[in-house]
C-alpha cells in the first residue's frame, strides 16, 4: 500500500476533527466581482462638483512663482490670475478662494478694508474672468498685517476678539461689494459670523452666505501655506504671543469643536467648514451627526505636500493616494472639499470615467 503523503496526512487530521466545515451563506463578495458591479453599490462618490481650489494672489508681483513647499503650487500675480481661473473652470471646477500675499501690510490689515486694497481687486478680477465661478473670500488679517496675527492686537500682544469682529465686517462687505460669491471668515473670532451676517444684511447682501471656519484647529498641517501666503508670525508676535492657540482649537477638543459649530449655525453660517481635514476626520462625522447645514473640509497644505513628496520619493501612488484620501471626506460627511488637488484630481477622475465602462 502506498505511503500517505504529508499533505493526505494534514488533510485527514483535519477533517477528524472538523469534518463538516460549514460553508458561507451570505457572501459579500458577489457585489465585489467586476467594476460595473462595485460602481453600482459604490455608497459615495468624489466628484469635481465637491471641490474648492485655493489661489494665492501676490501683489506688486513680476510674475508667478512656484511654491517651495507646496510643489505643482503658485502665486499668481493680479495679471495671471484671471488665467488661472480660467483653468479652473476648464477642469470644471466650479468654485475657488482666494488668499492675498500683500505688500502693504499694517497693525490692523487696513489695506484689506478699502474698495481698492488687494482683497477687493482680486475677487473682481477673478470674477471678471470667470463670471460663472464661484469666487469664494477668505477674510482674515493673518495675510494683511505687519504681526501675522488674525486681528488686532491688544495691550497684552493678544489678538483683541470685539475690534477684530468689527474690522472682519468691514472687510466682509467690501469682499462682497467687489463681486464675491460667498465670505468664509476664517480667524476663530468669536462672534465673527453674527457681525458679518448683520453687516452683509445691512449693506444690501442678504443673499451671500458664509462659510464659517467652525472648527480650525491650532495645526501643524499649515507650515506650507503660511510660506505660501506670507503670513508667519512676524514683529507683533515676537513680543508675547508667537502662535495663534488663543484662537485657534487645541487639537485634542471634540466637544468643544462641536459648540463652536452650533454657535456659528445659531449666528447665521449657510456652511461649516472643519479645518485640517484628515487628522480631524472624527470632528467632521459628528458635526455630521449634529447638523443638516452642508459640511466642508479643508485639506490643508501640509497634507497635501506629504502626498506630493511622498509620491516624488517613489512611496506611493499620488493619484491613488489623492483620491482616497478625497474619498475619505466624503464618506465622512463632506459635502464640498477645499483642495489644493482640486485640478489633479479632475484629471484623474476623467481618466478613471476614460475606463469604466458604464
Amino acid at each position: 500500500m502506498k505511503p500517505k503523503s504529508q499533505l493526505e496526512i494534514l488533510k485527514s487530521g483535519l477533517n477528524a476533527f472538523r469534518p463538516d466545515v460549514p460553508k458561507p451563506d451570505t457572501r459579500l463578495r458577489r457585489l465585489r466581482r467586476t467594476e460595473n458591479l462595485r460602481a453600482l453599490m459604490r455608497e459615495n462618490r468624489v466628484t469635481v462638483d465637491d471641490f474648492i481650489y485655493p489661489i494665492f494672489v501676490e501683489e506688486q508681483a513680476a510674475e508667478r512663482s512656484p511654491i517651495g513647499s507646496m510643489p505643482g503650487i503658485f502665486r499668481e500675480t493680479e495679471a495671471t490670475l484671471p488665467l488661472a481661473v480660467k483653468d479652473v473652470a476648464k477642469h470644471k471646477v466650479k468654485a475657488v478662494i482666494l488668499f492675498g500675499i500683500s505688500h502693504n501690510k499694517d497693525h490692523s490689515g487696513s489695506d484689506s478694508m478699502h474698495s481698492g486694497g488687494l482683497l477687493a481687486r482680486m475677487i473682481a478680477e477673478a470674477k471678471n474672468a470667470s463670471p460663472d465661478t464661484l469666487v469664494i473670500a477668505d477674510v482674515c488679517f493673518c495675510e494683511y498685517t505687519d504681526h501675522g496675527h488674525c486681528g488686532v492686537l491688544d495691550h497684552n500682544h493678544d489678538v483683541d476678539n470685539d475690534r477684530t469682529i468689527e474690522n472682519i465686517a468691514i472687510q466682509s462687505v467690501i469682499a462682497a461689494e467687489a463681486g464675491a460669491d460667498m465670505i468664509a471668515p476664517s480667524g476663530m473670532m468669536d462672534g465673527q459670523v453674527a457681525a458679518i451676517r448683520a453687516a452683509l444684511d445691512e449693506n444690501g447682501f442678504s443673499h451671500i452666505p458664509i462659510m464659517a471656519y467652525a472648527a480650525k484647529f491650532a495645526s501643524a498641517f499649515y507650515g506650507p501655506f503660511r510660506d505660501a501666503a506670507g503670513c508667519a508670525l512676524g514683529k507683533g508676535a515676537s513680543m508675547g504671543n508667537g502662535d495663534r492657540k488663543t484662537y485657534q482649537m487645541d487639537p485634542a477638543n471634540l466637544r468643544e469643536a462641536v459648540r463652536e459649530a452650533e454657535m456659528d449655525e445659531i449666528e447665521g453660517a449657510d456652511i461649516l467648514m472643519v479645518k485640517p481635514g484628515l487628522a480631524y476626520l472624527d470632528i467632521l462625522a459628528r458635526l455630521r451627526d449634529e447638523t443638516n447645514l452642508p459640511l466642508a473640509a479643508y485639506q490643508v497644505s501640509g497634507e497635501y505636500a506629504m502626498m506630493k513628496y511622498a509620491a516624488q520619493a517613489g512611496a506611493l501612488n499620488y493619484d491613488d493616494v489623492m483620491l482616497e484620501n478625497l474619498m475619505a471626506f466624503k464618506r465622512a460627511g463632506a459635502d464640498l472639499i477645499l483642495t489644493y488637488c482640486a485640478l489633479d484630481a479632475a484629471v484623474a477622475l476623467d481618466k478613471l470615467a476614460d475606463h469604466l465602462e458604464l
